[in-house]
């Protein structure tokens, strides 16, 4: 049998060894993992791409008289005086179409029949909100050439003055065509009428 005394022994004994045993981690502890922050988890997204606005406002130089348009494919048209000596006024025609930029500057150019006295030009500009394509031509208008529109006949010595503005869905054409005289005489007025687009 044991002693009171050999008991108590034992007993201290056993509690300094259970003492020493380094204590286990809970279970929460040691299954959590530390989750990824907020930026971590948008690192390398594309930031989102701004919609280009919707419509264009502009203001048209004194001098060009606005008239009825011809189909309601048109937006607006305008008459622009003709210069001493030219047969006809020019004229510039606000509409909408589709297509890629290339494709409607290639259409533009397939207006004009080609000879070597043509000049051709065009150049990208930003304009406030707008990426504003120019486009200039000059030689033998050979029409318009859109479906159902009367054809106006090859007309040597014409040019066109186009400005293609990216809007939303859709882009916006402006389109200044007459004799070449007339045309030259009104680009600083087409140049000025271009610098002042803005997003309604």
């Amino acid at each position: 049998m044991f002693s009171p005394a050999r008991a108590a022994v034992l007993f201290l004994g056993f509690a300094v060894f259970a003492c020493d045993k380094p204590p286990e981690p809970s279970p929460s502890v040691a299954q959590e993992r530390p989750k990824p922050s907020a930026s971590a988890t948008t690192t390398g997204a594309k930031p989102a791409t701004p919609s280009r606005p919707s419509e264009v406002m502009y203001e048209a130089p004194a001098g060009w008289q606005k008239v009825d348009n011809p189909n309601p494919m048109r937006k607006a048209t305008f008459k622009i005086p003709r210069a001493e000596g030219d047969p006809e006024d020019g004229e510039m025609s606000v509409s909408l179409a589709g297509g890629t930029v290339d494709q409607n500057v290639q259409r533009w150019s397939g207006q004009f029949e080609r000879g070597k006295d043509d000049v051709v030009g065009r150049k990208q500009v930003k304009i406030g909100d707008f990426d504003v394509t120019i486009v200039e031509l000059h030689g033998t208008y050979a029409g318009s050439g859109m479906p159902g529109a009367p054809s106006a006949g090859s007309k040597r010595n014409w040019a066109l003055l186009g400005a293609i503005v990216e809007t939303q869905g859709s882009l916006t054409f402006f389109k200044l065509t007459g004799p070449d005289k007339t045309i030259r005489l009104a680009k600083p007025s087409f140049d000025k009428f271009v610098e002042g687009f803005r997003a309604k």
